[in-house]
């Protein structure tokens, strides 16, 4: 198996064992051979060896070629076997035996286990698809599947494969299920659990450290076990073997004796292997190269406690090195033959296992052991446990008859009974006799008893009585009858310290135990630091059932929880099911309140009862008749990625929170609250007078808000924190912990040298601590801990704010997962990146907007940079770089250090790698789209990054500059693998030195696509190579002639790879039209004719002059016909020939632009699918934002913003649709007559809130001030006097002083900005009129101090946009007025 598992690369891996090898293939074909023949008509030999493939061939359909056969068929095995126990046909320990056996020889057991999800780049395996899959095996009859299940290991259940439905494949395929509500009133029934966990641990840990052979019954089969049974043979503690079909498993142990594991211990999240190893593995010697074992586990086995424990071992000799946090795993143990023995301390208030882990290897100290309990012990049930179990195997333990919290311990080797019996598990039991107490029938536990070892034996009688439950207990069973269903009674108080996992079982039932009073649990404080913090998920998930639970805190800590009990029917259904938190005790629990339940309740992670009860889920179905669903989870869940989570905003004060906070409220339409105001609030005086009188007071305060927020406002909400709270040590810790959650924590910058002149003319905050800079040295660290994204906004007087807010409002769309940036890549046909090669983008901003166009990203080559500080690009020299970007095209930016081997010019050194580092982290921080992630990296290094990646998606990469790969020969398919298991997109770039390497990687493109979704960039370099350029469809880099620098030698522009498209027929011409009359004068034929150019398409734009719109029928129809442009008269006529309409169109009630989609057919007949929109109102936005009119987030009003409509003409709808979309809070019609105003009011929702203008002006009300106008009367001929009037009264008396010139900046809105935002706001007038270059209108609003805008320039924005709408490219607004 070493053999096996060393590099593909290492063409050496297979000496030494060739002939073993050879003996293995051999004897498989030989074995193959006689079934086959033997058995030619399936008659149930052959039967055998199909076992497996039903589900493996599924799960190779679609994890192929990434994991391999045999490894499916592993996967396809296990799951085989465990239909087989859920369906009654095989037992419990013949799929353990199985799992382990299939494990042991380094195949997968679910295509969850870390290398298949790492392999196949976590490819999803969708249950309808496998289902879909297995539809077509050969083995089945008709519609129904049929699987060969085993009825025990090594024996078929029938001689065929056997019928199975599809129902029972979804339970043991999926990831949840639902269960749902049971009626068992008056039944009986008989459950007998599996082995006791506890005891099972236990006599592992004591067979294993003893002398001789044991022989163990009933031992559970679970992870637990699993993981405990591997540790002690890593170890060499003992050997393990199973017999009777794995009903009994021989121990043969060494005595205490064993050696220091040079393979850390992986322990997941078994909590009780996790104690009572660090305790063994003290007992180990070390070997040459071995001097310690390492024992790890889980994320949340890191987060558990164990510093108690090895506070006691080290006190008595031990050496334990924490490895990476003070007080949990990982742990580096010292192989030390032993403790020294003598007294030994141990704190017992928080866990029990800590006192076992001490008890069992004490007897091989280097002398007697006294154990003395401080602290107010927990669980000492299970100690008592411990001692009682220890003597079984020949130690006695005494306990002192002075104090009963100190034991003695002798020297001693443990002796093995030749057969030991688990008992089963008192805490599982306590399910079943729930479901009997829930619903009102009896169930009867044979083997747990008033003589169990265990203390959750007393369930049924010290909580079930009491609840109204009929208990009959014997030393060796327990039965329970439950009362009538909904007549459970709650408890006053009960205290569940003996037997504290139980608290869940009893939370449940007291859920629906309906009464005066609560039902209070006590005692079970140890249950918030066990798998998960029990009692919190308790209160989360009860909650969901609409069952109001309390916590009971007593002496500063969470000591129980108090149950408010409702009537069943009154049960509600959790939208989203229980979350289990990957604890089985959990997923148990509640699967009893399931059943009591008025509908099906879906519980998540359903494989996690196998920790302790892995055939949970059988019993529920096999014996209690429970009816169960499979849920897919994986996909239940697609789509879901855009984060509820609260934002907090930190950074200097003056650097823009407030404003970014604003912001982002309105982009999200969620509460902004600024904390520092709420805390002024609640101390009823400014902040600056707090300050001034008590800093530590006010700290204090501070972070008691901080924490009220967090628990109290967790989803929707922005907070914008005050400047100092990173001062706090305990408030940068709540904000680690929360970003490290999943929360966002935004830090907020810009220039320092900014913050100091806003600062310098602020008189109202508080006096700062030091001198702004220096403040901002001590703090910078601070706040980028605290912290996982971060703005930087450019403070330049050329930047509006207008477009700082979109700068902004990209940043955060791109954090929160509001836009999907692939998926619309994923959606086009071909797309294409620009690769900038600036040493510094500033140089080139007069050109960025013009060489963008036609691309769908923008690459920044941060090893092309040129930082002229530093030797290497510092990160605030790439963070400008990025924010001048952003602050001047809206494209996704792809990120990327191309590498000295790869083909770049970052160093590879240690110090260039660490710097790639530290600024790949800086650009996921800044939100980027893409970060393109080289493989050449150690595992180390990509899994660090992709671990903290969020939304953005990662491009792995491999250049081949040296040109040692080729296409047609499998040596690219290792890097293809490799970059599947970190990459959202693979980047695979080779070198060509013929035509033929084109065609090999464009059938090695063919071939991974058609295997595996995920999208890939697969081209060569080189003039040779770039046929591959054109070829390659998906994301192509590309150059632009207005740069200086090619990024790679052949790098072909957008428009040169869309020429050659169009010459090779890929890119088919189109006829694009102008629909109207009269148009002879349209200068729209040479404005598209001039961008089709422009852009490398071979489409031709022409007029289409007509006064009948019947005549246009054909022209619609035709296969050719690519999209057309639409005026007077047929902007309403046309919509009948149509297929659908935007939404603009239909509110306008006219189209002007067709769309035609050429995947899909007409509904009117022949030609192709065409849509109408009206991009009228598109240019008028634009117009008006060119302007320096502020465009609103969302659908959010400006404060105080005010249009008005000159005219009702058909351009009028236009209008208003494209004042509502500038957030405009009324807009205010001016017509000549009022009929006509009246019914352009009524036809439009009233939330666009019109309102009719009074021709008299003596009563034009004075709240209509006016912010933006737009006319759309004739300029032809004289003005109508009467509007004329009422424009000479209005225009003049509109609030505003002149234009926003852009000076303002973020920092200078902290205070009371609304006011000041309004009072600097342009007016703005857009006469829609073409000629004369001035109108009259104008003229009027230009006397009155407003900026105009002739129509002319809609013309040329609207045809931007409808030139995008047809071909996915949006050309410059200054390229298309030249046009």
């Amino acid at each position: 198996m070493a053999a096996i598992k060393k590099s593909p690369s290492d063409e050496m891996r297979l000496k030494g064992v060739e002939s073993t090898l050879k003996s293995i293939v051999l004897g498989s074909v030989r074995v193959k051979s006689h079934v086959v023949s033997a058995d030619e008509k399936e008659g149930g030999l052959r039967n055998l060896l199909n076992f497996g493939h039903s589900i493996g061939h599924a799960f190779e359909g679609i994890l192929a070629p990434q994991i391999l056969h045999g490894e499916c068929v592993s996967i396809g095995m296990v799951l085989e076997a465990k239909l087989a126990r859920y369906l009654g046909k095989l037992s419990g320990p013949a799929v353990g035996r199985l799992t382990k056996c299939l494990k042991n020889y380094g195949l997968p057991v679910s295509y969850k286990d870390p290398i298949v999800q790492q392999r196949s780049h976590r490819k999803p395996c969708p249950v309808d698809q496998l289902l879909s899959i297995m539809a077509v095996d050969k083995k089945n009859q008709g519609r129904q599947k049929r699987i060969v299940l085993l009825s025990t290991i090594g024996r078929t259940f029938e001689k065929a494969a056997t019928g199975v439905s599809d129902r029972d494949l979804r339970v043991i395929l999926s990831s949840g299920v639902a269960v749902r509500p049971l009626s068992l009133t008056q039944t009986s029934k008989q459950c007998t659990p599996p082995g006791s966990k506890s005891i099972s641990n236990r006599a592992l840990i004591l067979a294993a450290l003893g002398e001789g052979t044991c022989r163990i019954r009933n031992l559970l089969h679970s992870d637990d076990t699993e993981v405990m049974m591997k540790a002690l043979s890593e170890l060499q503690c003992a050997s393990f073997e199973w017999e009777d079909d794995g009903e009994v498993l021989v121990v043969k142990g060494n005595g205490g004796r064993m050696q220091a594991s040079s393979n850390p211990l992986y322990l997941g999240n078994a909590g009780t292997a996790s104690r009572f190893l660090t305790s063994v593995a003290t007992l180990a010697q070390g070997s040459p190269g071995v001097a310690y074992s390492t024992l790890d586990g889980n994320k949340r086995m890191r987060e558990r406690p164990q510093g108690h424990l090895v506070e006691a071992l080290r006190v008595n000799g031990a050496k334990i090195k924490y490895m990476r946090k003070e007080g949990s795993f990982p742990l580096e143990i010292d192989a030390s033959g032993g403790l020294g023995g003598g007294e030994i301390g141990v704190e017992a208030s928080i866990s029990s296992q800590f006192i076992s882990s001490l008890l069992l290897s004490s007897p091989y100290a280097k002398k007697p052991v006294t154990l003395r309990l401080t602290g107010e012990p927990v669980s000492m049930l299970y100690t008592e446990m411990t001692v009682a179990m220890m003597k079984s195997f020949g130690i006695t333990v005494t306990r002192s008859s002075t104090d009963p919290y100190t034991y003695e311990i002798p020297q001693g080797r443990y002796q093995n009974p030749p057969a030991y019996e688990v008992e089963s598990d008192a805490s599982s039991a306590t399910y079943p006799l729930a479901i009997a107490a829930i619903t009102g029938s009896t169930c009867r536990v044979p083997n747990i008893g008033s003589a169990s070892l265990q203390g959750d034996a007393r369930f049924a009688v010290d909580v079930l009585r009491p609840m109204g439950c009929m208990v009959e207990q014997t030393e060796t069973s327990t039965t329970v009858t439950g009362p009538a269903k909904g007549s459970l009674k709650p408890i006053p108080h009960v205290d569940m310290e003996p037997m504290t996992d139980a608290f869940l079982t009893a939370s449940v039932l007291a859920a629906v135990a309906k009464g005066s009073h609560p039902t209070r649990i006590t005692g079970i404080a140890n249950q918030e630091v066990k798998e998960c913090a029990r009692i919190t998920v308790m209160l989360d998930e009860l909650a969901k059932f609409g069952v109001t639970c309390q916590k009971i805190e007593e002496d500063g800590k969470t000591n129980g929880i108090e149950v408010n009990g409702i009537e069943i029917e009154k049960l509600e259904k959790p939208s989203r099911g229980v979350c289990c938190y990957d604890d089985h005790r959990v997923a148990m629990s509640f699967s009893v309140l399931a059943l009591a339940a008025t509908q099906p309740t879906l519980i998540q992670e359903r494989e996690c009862v196998g920790k302790t009860w892995p055939g949970w889920w059988d019993e529920l179905a096999q014996n209690f008749g429970a009816q169960l669903d499979g849920v897919d989870l994986e996909t239940h869940a697609q789509g879901k990625i855009e984060s509820n989570k609260s934002i907090f905003i930190i950074g200097m004060r003056g650097a823009g929170k407030t404003t970014a906070g604003k912001w982002a409220a309105d982009i999200l339409g969620w509460p902004c609250i600024d904390l520092d105001q709420r805390l002024e609030q609640e101390i009823g005086r400014p902040i600056k007078e707090f300050l001034a009188e008590d800093l530590d007071a006010f700290r204090r305060k501070e972070i008691e808000v901080l924490k009220r927020t967090m628990a109290g406002d967790p989803r929707k909400h922005i907070f914008a924190c005050g400047g100092g709270i990173v001062e706090i040590p305990e408030a940068r810790s709540l904000l680690m912990n929360y970003h490290k959650s999943g929360g966002p924590v935004l830090l907020v910058h810009r220039d320092i040298e900014a913050i100091i002149a806003y600062l310098s003319a602020d008189i109202t905050r508080p006096t700062l601590p030091q001198e702004p800079r220096a403040l901002w040295e001590r703090r910078k660290s601070w706040y980028a801990e605290c912290s996982n994204y971060e703005y930087f906004s450019r403070s330049s007087g050329t930047k509006s704010l207008a477009e700082a807010s979109i700068d902004f409002a990209h940043l955060l769309n791109g954090i929160t997962g509001r836009h999907d940036a692939l998926k619309k890549l994923e959606s086009k046909e071909r797309s294409f990146f620009l690769a900038i090669t600036a040493g510094d983008v500033s140089s080139i901003t007069g050109q960025l907007r013009e060489m963008v166009v036609g691309s769908d990203a923008l690459e920044l080559r941060v090893d092309l940079l040129s930082d002229p500080d530093n030797e290497l690009p510092s990160a605030e020299y790439v963070r400008k770089q990025c924010s001048t970007i952003r602050g001047l095209v809206q494209v996704p930016i792809i990120f990327t250090i191309r590498s000295v081997g790869q083909g770049g010019k970052f160093p590879e050194s240690p110090k260039g790698v660490q710097r790639a580092g530290e600024l790949l982290r800086l650009a996921l921080r800044m939100g980027v789209e893409f970060l393109d992630l080289e493989i050449s990296l150690s595992d180390e290094f990509l899994q660090s990054i992709v671990d903290i990646k969020g939304h953005t998606k990662i491009i792995a990469s491999h250049h081949d500059p040296q040109s040692q790969l080729r296409w047609n020969d499998g040596s690219w398919v290792r890097y293809y693998n490799r970059a599947l298991q970190y990459g959202d997109i693979v980047k695979l770039i080779g070198v060509a030195h013929s035509q033929a390497d084109n065609e090999d990687v464009a059938t090695f493109r063919k071939w991974v696509s058609s295997s595996h979704s995920t999208p890939i960039i697969a081209l060569n370099m080189g003039a040779e190579g770039q046929l591959s350029r054109i070829q390659n469809s998906f994301l192509s880099p590309v150059t632009h002639p207005l740069l200086n620098l090619k990024a790679a030698p052949g790098q072909l522009s957008a428009k040169q790879i869309r020429q050659a498209l169009s010459l090779h027929g890929v890119i088919k011409p189109l006829n694009f039209h102008l629909f109207g009359t009269p148009i002879s004068a349209s200068r729209s034929p040479y404005l598209h004719n001039t961008l089709f150019a422009d852009h490398g398409l071979p489409h031709q734009y022409s007029r289409y002059e007509t006064s009948t719109v019947e005549v246009l029928e054909p022209v619609l129809e035709d296969p050719a016909f690519g999209g057309a442009s639409v005026t007077i008269p047929h902007k309403l006529s046309i919509r009948r020939y149509l297929d659908e309409e935007n939404e603009a169109a239909r509110v306008i009630g006219a189209v002007n632009t067709i769309v035609v989609d050429h995947s899909r057919s007409s509904t009117h007949g022949s030609g192709f699918h065409c849509t109408g929109h009206n991009t009228d109102w598109m240019g008028i936005v634009d117009v008006l934002e060119n302007a320096g009119a502020q465009h609103p987030f969302g659908s959010r009003a400006i404060p105080g913003r005010a249009g008005l409509v000159v005219g009702t003409g058909g351009t009028s709808r236009a209008a208003v649709y494209a004042l509502h979309q500038m957030g405009c809070q009324s807009i205010w019609l001016l017509g000549r007559t009022a009929p006509k105003v009246k019914e352009l009011v009524e036809s439009f929702p009233e939330k666009y809130n019109l309102k009719p203008l009074p021709s008299d002006a003596k009563s034009i009300p004075t709240s209509a001030k006016f912010e933006l106008a737009i006319g759309t009367i004739p300029a032809s001929g004289p003005m109508d006097e009467g509007m004329r009037h009422v424009l000479t009264k209005i225009l003049p008396a509109s609030r505003g002083t002149g234009t926003l010139t852009g000076q303002t900046q973020q920092g200078d809105l902290e205070e009371g900005e609304e006011e000041q935002q309004q009072q600097q706001r342009p007016r703005i007038l857009l006469d829609m009129s073409y000629t004369p270059p001035v109108t009259p209108l104008m003229h009027l609003a230009q006397n009155a101090g407003w900026k105009t805008v002739p129509g002319l320039q809609v013309l040329a924005a609207q045809g931007v946009h409808q030139f995008e709408l047809w071909t996915g490219i949006r050309p410059t607004a200054a390229r298309a007025q030249v046009s």
